[in-house]
């Protein structure tokens, strides 16, 4: 038998170290050929690490979380024969978080974390191991107004240790709860105050959660934003009524062959025709070289909240695309972030974005501009209010737009000017089709 070492690969793109964040096996496992062994972080994407060889897992390099240098030892494998460690001294063994499977990956104002590089991947979240836990009680399943079954013991004592046995599970036949129940209920749940309902229960528990992976790109890009980027916000109030007429009415006639519009293709269609009149909103700044690039191509970031956390794609050429190929794409993009299957180019290179919280949008948001993009539009809730129109009062479909704007190439004015120039086009929506 030999030892087979695998060092951390070159992922290529002068990238010299790279952040490991999960681990698909643990000391002792068996790996077949080809069989995934851990997936790593660049500062862009994550790249899954497969085995080259068969063997069993002696050693493992790192943590889960930690950063790595490019031709540091990953893993250390025993295999059939000579293998390419020969008189390699053995690595300290680390204690590996265990493999889990990774979630699906995936509206939030703010930008993306992840912008242009390497990888063939989002992230996914690793799961970190936690100590081990007292065995639970399962959940109760009763129906709401379903009573709990049991004795006239089993309701003392549980009203003298303060549990509320609509919680507890029942192993008793026809689920009735019994006294063995109460002791697991209490083993899981801490010890209730006496006399006391479990509601107001002391508790103590505390839960440290290590930012790590995706979590930890998204903070790093969130802290860059905003100490890079003196921001300042503009919100304005926009009447939608005409503009969600129009889009019943374009559903009702073409919602079953094209596909249902959301309002967020007609939004787009704005931010496409008032850049036009404001170049300078669709931008990136390059502060390091102090130098503005303008872009006659509007490659939209549509800000989309995943699993893993917040991710922007971006929908290219935004300027060639109708109402239902924004509805396409923006559909395709959202499922590709939250799959995971968004390659790498559709999730760098956006010039300005558009952050949505849905029907969660509240009254005003604060939304943080993508680095190195200069404007990022944020949409609010739709809500009905009364509005004096002509002299009445009727009830009118109204809507913020919050957008962010970095102030070293922005001037408020053109800020005011440019969502105003939105909300012209949205508050007569004909203008959307006028070139």
């Amino acid at each position: 038998m030999g030892i087979h070492i695998i060092k951390m690969p070159d992922i290529g793109e002068g990238i010299a170290e790279v952040e490991l964040v999960a681990w698909h096996v643990q000391l002792g496992d068996t790996v077949a050929e080809d069989q995934l062994l851990a997936d790593v972080m660049t500062d862009k994407a994550t790249v899954e690490i497969p085995s080259p060889v068969v063997g069993k897992v002696l050693a493992l390099g790192g943590k889960v979380g930690e950063q790595m240098a490019v031709g540091a030892e990953l893993i250390r494998l025993e295999v059939e024969g000579a293998g390419n460690a020969k008189g390699a001294p053995p690595a300290k063994p680390h204690t590996a978080e265990p493999a889990s499977p990774r979630p699906a990956t995936p509206t939030s104002p703010h930008p993306n974390p992840p912008p242009e590089g390497e990888g063939t991947k989002t992230a996914a979240p690793a799961v970190v191991q936690r100590a081990a836990q007292p065995r639970v009680a399962p959940p109760a399943m009763r129906a709401a107004g379903d009573k709990p079954i049991a004795s006239p013991a089993v309701r003392q004592r549980a009203w003298e240790l303060g549990i509320e046995l609509q919680f507890v599970h029942g192993s008793g036949p026809a689920g009735r709860i019994v006294h063995e129940d109460l002791d697991v209920y209490l083993a899981s749940r801490g010890q209730p105050l006496r006399g006391r309902s479990s509601e107001y229960t002391e508790r103590h528990e505390e839960e440290a959660i290590p930012v790590i992976g995706l979590r930890r790109k998204i903070a790093q890009k969130m802290q860059e934003s905003k100490r890079r980027i003196p921001h300042f916000s503009y919100v304005e109030e926009i009447d939608v009524t005409e503009l969600e007429a129009l889009r019943a009415k374009l559903n009702a006639k073409y919602g079953a062959e094209r596909g249902k519009l959301t309002l967020l293709p007609l939004l787009a269609r704005a931010v496409v025709l008032a850049v036009r009149d404001f170049p300078q909103m669709n931008a990136r700044y390059d502060d390091d070289a102090g130098v503005v690039t303008r872009y006659s191509a509007v490659h939209l970031g549509m800000a989309t909240q995943t699993e893993g956390g917040l991710m922007v794609p971006v929908l290219r050429h935004a300027e060639t695309h109708d109402l239902w190929a924004f509805a396409g794409e923006i559909a395709r993009l959202a499922e590709a972030a939250r799959s995971g299957k968004a390659a790498r180019d559709e999730l760098s290179g956006s010039t300005i974005t558009i952050s949505s919280l849905g029907p969660l949008g509240g009254i005003v948001t604060t939304p943080v501009i993508n680095h190195p993009e200069v404007a990022i539009i944020g949409v609010n809730r739709i809500v009905e209010r009364p509005v004096i129109l002509g002299g009445n009062v009727v009830a009118r479909k109204m809507m913020n737009l919050s957008s962010s704007f970095d102030h070293r190439v922005v001037d408020g004015l053109n800020a005011a000017e440019f969502v105003q120039a939105i909300r012209a086009l949205l508050e007569s929506p004909a203008m959307l089709f006028v070139e």
